[in-house]
């Protein structure tokens, strides 16, 4: 084992318990929290997370980053999260979840686009047979489609691919939980004005509600973006797009388990082909190809 994949493969794994995290977004949401109060539930989850981290960190971005920070917090969070919950309101979170899929195609569209850098067949390959599979996983007769949400989840994919190519090109010199705070901080303050105005007011919230609040917050934001913007300042772009979809089978999974949501045989063999193509994926970016 060489040295690149000792310090790689550990990285891997940390970066996809984010998406692992987010993929439970679907089923809390539906299941624990207020109904069709997606900016609220957005606004919950980043906002106390980023004022959390910043008093930890106490650390001031350089006047040259507060920009970028804005740019890569709408992406990241603000225009993402709004979109995550619209999607995931509307949408069975399976489907609201593979649409995501396309990320890793859009990544390496940029890539392509912008920084000249061609991707390999196979991880081209890989890429489209994720597409493939997550369908044969998820795409079904009885399926809803119901276009704001689908929609609201393709352009929130689009936001978060190019988050995460902006953020390792610009790779700004801070450390990744001052990084974090200050876009979950950013983000939830262009939040802030959508929910009160759009959603409407809480009701008295229950323990249980309360509960998937600070889950969302603490797990799925403070936590989880801690660990993705991590792996985004060390993995290659393509490599952690493609760990974006770990949160669709994360959804599938826990519908499976906590629903009693049923998983075909051909609904297997898409599960098999998504974990097949992260694994080459990620494969690829650690031996350098």
């Amino acid at each position: 084992m060489t040295q690149a994949t000792t310090h790689s493969w550990p990285d891997v794994m940390l970066t996809a318990l984010a998406p692992a995290i987010w993929g439970s977004t679907y089923l809390v949401t539906s299941q624990w929290l207020p109904p069709d109060r997606p900016f609220t539930a957005a606004l919950w989850r980043v906002l106390p997370a980023g004022v959390l981290l910043l008093l930890l960190t106490r650390h001031l971005p350089a006047p040259d980053y507060r920009l970028r920070l804005t740019v890569l917090a709408a992406l990241n969070i603000g225009v993402f999260q709004a979109l995550l919950f619209v999607a995931a309101y509307r949408l069975p979170g399976g489907l609201a979840a593979v649409l995501g899929t396309i990320q890793p195609l859009l990544v390496m569209l940029l890539a392509w686009a912008v920084d000249r850098r061609s991707p390999s067949l196979i991880t081209l390959a890989a890429c489209v047979f994720s597409v493939a599979g997550m369908a044969i996983l998820l795409l079904s007769p009885q399926t809803v489609w119901e276009p704001v949400g689908i929609g609201a989840a393709l352009i929130g994919a689009a936001c978060m691919a190019a988050g995460t190519w902006l953020g390792r090109r610009w790779r700004m010199d801070m450390p990744v939980l001052a990084l974090t705070g200050w876009q979950l901080l950013i983000g939830g303050l262009m939040l802030a004005p959508i929910a009160w105005l759009v959603d409407e007011p809480l009701p008295k919230l229950t323990v249980q509600q309360m509960s998937a609040y600070a889950y969302l917050s603490l797990a799925g934001a403070l936590l989880a973006y801690a660990l993705w913007f991590r792996g985004v300042g060390r993995l290659q772009p393509i490599a952690v797009a493609s760990l974006g979809l770990v949160s669709p089978l994360t959804a599938v999974f826990l519908g499976w388990v906590v629903l009693d949501q049923n998983i075909t045989g051909t609904a297997m063999v898409g599960m098999v082909l998504v974990l097949l193509s992260v694994l080459v994926v990620q494969w690829l970016a650690v031996m350098g190809r």
